[in-house]
């Protein structure tokens, strides 16, 4: 079993997109993703494919990388399809048999949502890859600044967050190596009734529930023994600055919100 994910993940660059400043590129996504569910028809979808695709070649990140995560989730967006095509009650009938019934309106809903997964995993494969985990720690505690005046420690849920998105391959690599070794003792994942899976889910619950606790001890006495103390007279090595870039990254994502009003008009 090989267990892929590309969300979490920093690929190494010197890309324009890659240089953008990491609140342009957190909040940008954040609104692409927003626009996804905005967007209710071809044109619409069509405008942020190209969007999204423009990135992706101005970032540089290998195809590979970004189609290994659509891979990763491809049970949930079939699973997501099958759900909304024979689920998803119409008017216009376009096959009926027995108990399976699928209508006009259910094929378009499926279709809308596996459109929207695969360009929100996609978004968000991209922006981890060109963003470092220090840079999207920055930029999270940026964004979340306002919520400190009523008491919400910021800086701690955007570290925790962060920490959180930075070890999902770490453990991800973890299972399949657990997987791979209780395979080779003669376990098996893949055959046999639901209970019987489940049961033989624990000795690789257990072992990875071990790893993570260690990694986890061990980060708490690193971070302890570096003096760290939160936000509590914290100064940053590299103050991030908008420069010209970020101007027209933030001018093209305001075209693109016009053009995704106008598709909605169409």
């Amino acid at each position: 079993m090989n267990i892929k994910l590309t969300i979490g993940q920093f690929y190494p660059g010197d890309s324009v997109i890659h240089a953008l400043d990491a609140r342009v590129k957190l909040a940008g996504t954040f609104f692409f993703i927003v626009s996804l569910f905005y967007a209710d028809n071809f044109y619409g979808y069509l405008a942020a494919f190209i969007l999204l695709s423009a990135v992706i070649v101005l970032s540089g990140v290998p195809p590979r990388l970004l189609l290994r995560g659509i891979r990763s989730i491809l049970f949930i967006i079939v699973f997501a399809a099958v759900f909304n095509i024979f689920f998803n009650p119409g008017e216009t009938v376009l096959l009926e048999w027995q108990f399976i019934r699928i209508s006009y309106e259910g094929a378009i809903t499926a279709a809308r949502m596996v459109i929207r997964l695969a360009l929100l995993i996609t978004a968000s494969s991209v922006m981890t890859l060109t963003t470092s985990p220090i840079q999207l720690t920055d930029a999270l505690e940026y964004l979340l600044k306002p919520l400190k005046k009523i008491k919400v420690p910021t800086h701690e849920i955007a570290m925790m967050m962060t920490i959180a998105l930075r070890f999902i391959p770490t453990l991800l690599e973890e299972t399949d190596k657990i997987i791979k070794a209780q395979t080779a003792r003669g376990a098996d994942f893949v055959t046999g009734s639901i209970m019987k899976r489940a049961k033989n889910l624990i000795p690789l619950l257990v072992p990875l529930f071990v790893s993570a606790f260690r990694r986890a001890d061990e980060l708490a006495v690193a971070m302890d023994a570096r003096c760290y103390r939160g936000d509590t007279g914290r100064t940053k090595m590299k103050v991030m600055k908008l420069r010209g870039r970020d101007a027209a990254a933030i001018i093209i994502l305001a075209a693109y919100s016009v053009l995704l009003w106008l598709t909605k008009m169409a």
